[in-house]
């Protein structure tokens, strides 16, 4: 059984690069921004709003339109959520007739500034209850580009390693999230359409002892093997007993800051984490801000090349960090890529990757993930395709 999980203290800053894109593959696409991000700092509609007290300034969510699905779409969603209804409510008096009431992007926000994620969510209501409403979120739409970039190159890495990845999509994962800040969790589950059901307790408990009619409706089969936690993530992760076969990091906050507790090689975090990876195909995929244009000391943006961000001296060891401590020099590689339209990459370390006479093969090592990458998009029938994400801006880290 796999258990993924992504350490997720505080998150970052994002900028962003001006390449543009000239096709449109889903509704998660760049072409979209405006749409998932507003066209400006500001503008939407703010539906959370609150003061954290764990380094991300003012925590909002606003809300903007969706432009897709169109309406005409809307009556087969009521059908399909009637029927969910009828399957895991069978015999329930409660009458199970649902009206989709529209779809919107909502944007997590730190500071009135930092836009730091974004998701669609699904607004509905019941005949027998049409005052209130309830809020799905379509898990599907990936509209940040770093989150295509991490799930392509994580999986893909898996899949490599001979990995039944296959089995795992088709429902046996189980998936810790861990979250420093309170705040964010109360937006995710209040605001953004993140499942209740998945809260726990600091002794491990469910806060909610079983989940209420709606959430059974849209989450049935996907909850119960969600658990969201509030807590750091090194202590996190030093006070586990589980392996994990696939840990995401991203951990930068507001002020765009990846806490050194989290990268130093000296760090208990990284070296309780080592012990945490499956020995065999473990895997971990930490996003990464491009730091060349910090380090440059003249305040400019980081330079693009052909859309691909170069990553500077800091970036370069916390790579090097995660590398040596949790696949060391004789066994494992890792690989960075870039995400396109931002100034992010994505790291992975792979324990599943053997090398060849000691040194990795960039080139094999390629061509595995693009031949796997392929795989995934047949198996997942995601709106993207993985591809584009493994092979951009592809390096080996020494």
């Amino acid at each position: 059984m796999l258990r993924m999980t992504r350490s997720c203290g505080k998150r970052n800053l994002r900028q962003f690069s001006t390449a543009i894109r000239r096709t449109i593959q889903d509704e998660g696409d760049w072409f979209y921004s405006s749409e998932w991000w507003g066209s400006g700092s500001h503008g939407g509609h703010t539906v959370f709003r609150s003061t954290s007290d764990k380094g991300n300034g003012v925590v909002s969510v606003l809300a903007y339109p969706s432009s897709r699905p169109h309406e005409v779409h809307w009556p087969g969603t009521e059908k399909w959520l009637q029927q969910r209804y009828a399957e895991t409510h069978p015999g329930c008096a409660h009458n199970g007739e649902f009206r989709i009431l529209g779809y919107q992007w909502r944007t997590l926000r730190f500071n009135d500034d930092t836009r730091q994620s974004t998701v669609k969510i699904m607004a509905a209501n019941t005949k027998s209850d049409p005052r209130t409403v309830h809020f799905m979120q379509q898990a599907h739409c990936l509209a940040v580009p770093y989150l295509k970039s991490m799930v392509s190159a994580g999986l893909a890495t898996m899949a490599s390693c001979n990995y039944d990845l296959e089995n795992t999509i088709l429902g046996s994962a189980v998936v810790d999230v861990v979250e420093i800040d309170p705040l964010v969790i109360s937006a995710s589950t209040q605001a953004m359409g993140f499942p209740r059901f998945s809260v726990m307790t600091p002794l491990g408990g469910r806060v909610h002892s079983k989940p209420n009619l709606i959430d059974e409706v849209f989450w049935k089969g996907i909850h119960e093997r969600l658990f969201l936690h509030e807590s750091d993530a090194d202590k996190f992760i030093l006070d586990s007993t589980r392996i994990y076969d696939m840990v995401f990091v991203d951990a930068y906050d507001g002020e765009d800051i990846f806490p050194r507790k989290l990268w130093d090689p000296e760090s208990p975090f990284l070296h309780a984490l080592e012990k945490r990876l499956h020995p065999e195909h473990g895997a971990v995929v930490v996003n990464l801000h491009s730091d060349s244009g910090i380090l440059g000391g003249d305040g400019s943006a980081p330079s693009v090349h052909d859309g691909i961000l170069p990553m500077g001296k800091y970036v370069s060891r916390v790579c090097r960090a995660y590398k040596d401590v949790l696949v060391g020099k004789s066994s494992g590689m890792a690989f960075t890529v870039s995400a396109p339209w931002v100034c992010n990459a994505s790291l992975v370390v792979s324990r599943g990757f053997r090398r060849h006479n000691g040194i990795p093969d960039r080139d094999m090592v390629l061509n595995r993930l693009i031949s796997k990458s392929l795989q995934l998009d047949s198996m997942l029938n995601l709106p993207f395709s993985c591809l584009q994400y493994i092979k951009r801006g592809f390096i080996l880290v020494d």
